[in-house]
């Protein structure tokens, strides 16, 4: 019998991303996929800049740029009735608001970019068996069992016909919207599958002189006969400029699924562009449905499943595969803690903790962005009972000089700007806190962070416990460098500032006692790490010599300052952290109590 110490189930963003890690930190890992290859149409798209991030860290970030749409492409959100017919309004994408260019420049190093998941997927698992993952295709997972010390899991070889079994010490799901492995788990499902119906069209056409003028790669287009269930919208997504496209149109959900020839993906084409001279080859025709959907629990003991597999919504907001690679990242860190022996094994319940929430915001965010376009057709006083005639007549209103048309002019002005909390959700990608986990210490700064700004739209940098390690440029040998770049590699890092240097001894000693890697920092003048804009003195609030505890995954895990560190608080964070609760005595620890009997 095959052993290896994590299983994963599924290729796709979580799977391929959850490999990746884990080869990158040197955990023994394999991939098996019941398909022959990878994604074989451009499906996911969008990456923001928490998710580059992670592949900065995962050192893929450049195969990624080179491969993928810039933000400059990618351009504008574009609403029309066809690409050569009225524009009805356009929003800038993301970064590309010049009133928002500022926001997303300080909340990261990283820029956003689109790349199709049928081109990101052998990036990641191409990296990952380079690093050490063994990949097998054509191999279905069929059921698995679990003891006290690992599941042994049963396979089908799709070619060959034959069952084998691989034992391993921990099972990961990243098997998709149809999970068998969270059916088998049982998982409680909060939600609802199949709202709704769309079909999926990928194609070829040269619409270069219709777009290149006018960088944009949604364009949602509202006409007659495509406002039938699904998105509620027909949509055209730039799948590369400026020649493959996707082509998204809804089907009554209630009704048959519709048969779509080739012919009428072509004359649906045809509509969209509002031209019938243009030549079209059609790639694929699909069918899949809205759903609205996520686990209230993510894992069972040694089994845990990521991505799809326990959070199911539409595309919008671009939050599916993003979400998926940091459930990933998530939980890799944890397993290599917990497989090495540094961990006891009950820290992994802080993967449920920490991720559950997370995916029933995304799914509520995302199904709400759908519902959104109802305010658009508000405004132009539309319905989907409406026919052809009443439909155009209403659109055609927004250009009369006319009471009617100046109140159809500012409703719909209104109504493409709400649908920034699709397209420019800054503070849905990057203010993840981590409130309830006992991963995190907050020791008396667990109160939310305060902000003027609106959370989903604004990213609100804090150096509180649960949150991300704020992006600042710092000066590290004379090397211009984000504060992230300080963190990550799979290792805690400590940064502390001048006065602070008792809590390098410290981390030494917890490092050489737990097994851990701990990065150690000093930031400040004339030490290796310069804060020459003075941008994380200013974030950091408090004493230079406070230390700050950061996980692998850049989220801080502590604060503390030189009283605590002399006092050997951070051996008690570390003990609560790797879910070991008692001290070398068998005495039971409670982390808030040693923390504050160490402040007194």
């Amino acid at each position: 019998m095959y052993e290896t110490d994590v299983l994963v189930v599924g290729s796709g963003p979580a799977g391929s991303s959850a490999a990746l890690a884990l080869s990158t930190y040197g955990v023994r890992n394999m991939v098996v996929t019941k398909h022959r290859w990878l994604a074989d149409t451009p499906r996911a798209h969008y990456i923001n800049q928490r998710t580059m991030e992670i592949m900065r860290d995962l050192g893929v970030d450049a195969e990624i740029i080179a491969k993928a749409a810039s933000l400059r492409v990618m351009g504008n959100v574009v609403f029309c009735t066809s690409l050569s017919g009225v524009e009805l309004g356009r929003l800038p994408y993301g970064a590309n608001s010049a009133k928002r260019r500022s926001d997303y420049a300080l909340a990261s190093p990283c820029e956003q970019c689109d790349l199709p998941q049928h081109l990101l997927e052998p990036i990641l698992l191409s990296n990952a068996a380079s690093r050490g993952s063994h990949v097998r295709f054509d191999t279905e997972y069929l059921a698995h069992e679990q003891d006290a010390d690992g599941v042994t899991v049963t396979l089908k070889d799709r070619l060959a016909g034959t069952h084998h079994s691989i034992r391993c010490k921990y099972l990961l799901g990243a098997d998709g919207g149809n999970s068998k492995i969270a059916s088998d788990l049982k998982l409680p499902m909060e939600g609802q599958m199949g709202k709704s119906g769309s079909i999926s069209i990928i194609l070829h056409a040269d619409l270069t002189r219709f777009v290149a003028h006018r960088p944009g790669y949604l364009w949602w287009v509202l006409q007659p006969g495509a406002g039938i269930g699904g998105i509620g919208m027909g949509l055209l997504r730039m799948v590369r400029p400026w020649t493959e496209w996707q082509i998204v149109w809804g089907y009554d959900i209630d009704e048959p699924a519709p048969m779509v020839t080739e012919a009428d993906a072509i004359r649906i084409a045809h509509q969209f562009f509002g031209d019938s001279s243009v030549d079209v080859e059609i790639k694929s025709i699909s069918l899949w449905t809205v759903n609205e959907m996520s686990a209230a629990r993510y894992s069972d003991r040694r089994v845990l499943c990521l991505g799809d597999a326990v959070h199911r919504h539409p595309p919008s907001n671009g939050l599916g595969s993003n979400t998926s690679i940091q459930d990933a990242y998530n939980l890799a860190w944890k397993l290599k803690l917990a497989l090495s022996g540094a961990a006891a094994p009950g820290m992994l319940a802080s993967y449920d903790e920490e991720r559950v929430p997370v995916g029933r915001q995304v799914i509520r965010r995302a199904n709400k962005s759908v519902r959104d376009f109802g305010h658009m057709f508000d405004a132009l006083g539309i319905s989907g009972s409406d026919g052809a005639e009443t439909m155009n007549r209403n659109i055609a209103a927004v250009r009369d000089d006319s009471p009617l048309g100046a109140t159809r002019r500012e409703h719909l002005r209104r109504a493409i700007a709400l649908k920034s909390y699709e397209f420019a959700t800054l503070g849905v990608e990057l203010n993840v806190r981590y409130e309830s986990s006992s991963a995190i210490i907050h020791q008396g700064m667990h109160e939310a962070v305060p902000s003027s700004f609106d959370p989903e739209l604004h990213y609100q940098a804090s150096v509180r416990p649960g949150g991300r390690l704020p992006h600042v440029w710092l000066n590290r040998r004379g090397q211009e460098i984000s504060s992230l770049d300080l963190a990550g590699n799979g290792c805690f890092t400590l940064l502390t500032g001048i006065g602070g240097d008792v809590w390098i001894h410290a981390a030494q000693q917890m490092a050489a006692e737990f097994g851990v890697p701990i990065s150690c920092v000093v930031i400040g003048p004339g030490r290796d790490v310069e804060d020459l804009y003075g941008d994380w003195s200013e974030l950091r609030e408090g004493l230079a010599s406070d230390g700050f505890l950061v996980r692998p995954d850049a989220y801080i895990a502590w604060r503390g300052n030189v009283v605590e560190a002399s006092n050997g608080a951070l051996r008690h964070v570390f003990l609560a952290l790797l879910g070991r609760p008692r001290d070398e005595k068998g005495e039971a620890c409670v982390v808030a109590r040693h923390v504050q009997d160490a402040m007194s």
